[in-house]
């Protein structure tokens, strides 16, 4: 089967820095958050969104349609 090198690299790339944390998603989250305070001008922040029409009527029908736990 044909591997893709980039993704490959990736891969592995990603184990080793997990390997670094013994593969623990909260010191590996915090050491993502120590990095990304460091560099506060490449973080990224897009104001919220506007709901549009459907996207409130899909909302809407969604939660219309979720049971409710009335006895």
């Amino acid at each position: 089967m044909w591997q893709d090198p980039i993704v490959a690299e990736t891969r592995a790339l990603r184990d080793e820095y997990a390997r670094q944390f013994n593969y623990d998603i909260n010191d590996i989250f915090k050491d993502l958050m120590v990095k990304q305070a460091a560099h506060p001008e490449r973080v990224v922040a897009f104001p919220p969104r506007k709901l549009t029409v459907s996207a409130v009527v899909t909302q809407k029908s969604a939660s219309a349609d979720a049971p409710t736990s009335r006895d």
